[in-house]
């Protein structure tokens, strides 16, 4: 992320400041659909991978509140609706069945993925730790979407249209994340 900004545009520290606040709200929600699945699947087959997925989705929530306290920034004034939604979201995929679930995990790794890509090539030295933590974050991410591949994610009623659904609400999020 270099030093000076085009005209119209955030300076740095608002840029880092949206940055770690969406990513906070990102995985706070995410713990949420997890969350939410739980609730529903915990008893099945599926409660073991969704255990691990939460689990690290709730490890990631930490690392950014963390930065969040540390760097003095304003988290999101959606975290309540986040709160809500996402564990709507994951309960509702998983009342349709484990693979609705699984598809539910592949669209929102997918949109998390592009995100978190795009940050991580926007950062530049000035802050290494933060690109390896979303670098890392990222990678997770990806592996809770094979995860969702592999357990027949694609198999779920209305794959493509769920999916499309999903991630255009969850680039929504994250604009909206970014400022409020």
């Amino acid at each position: 992320m270099s030093a000076t900004s085009q005209p119209g545009e955030p300076d740095r520290q608002t840029r880092l400041a949206r940055m770690i606040r969406v990513d906070h709200a990102g995985e706070y929600g995410a713990e949420r659909i997890y969350a939410g699945q739980l609730a529903v699947l915990g008893r099945g087959d599926k409660a073991e991978l969704l255990r691990h997925m939460k689990d690290q989705e709730t490890h990631h929530k930490a690392v950014f509140s963390d930065l969040i306290v540390r760097r003095r920034i304003r988290p999101t004034a959606l975290l309540p609706l986040w709160h809500v939604a996402g564990f709507a979201l994951g309960a509702v995929t998983a009342a349709i069945g484990p693979r609705a679930a699984m598809a539910c995990t592949v669209a929102v790794e997918e949109a998390i993925d592009e995100h978190y890509a795009t940050q991580a090539a926007s950062l530049d030295e000035s802050e290494p730790e933060l690109r390896q933590t979303i670098e890392t974050f990222r990678l997770e991410e990806l592996e809770h979407r094979d995860i969702g591949l592999a357990n027949e994610a694609e198999l779920a009623p209305a794959y493509r249209m769920m999916a499309r659904i999903i991630k255009t609400g969850c680039r929504a999020a994250i604009a909206v994340s970014e400022i409020v």
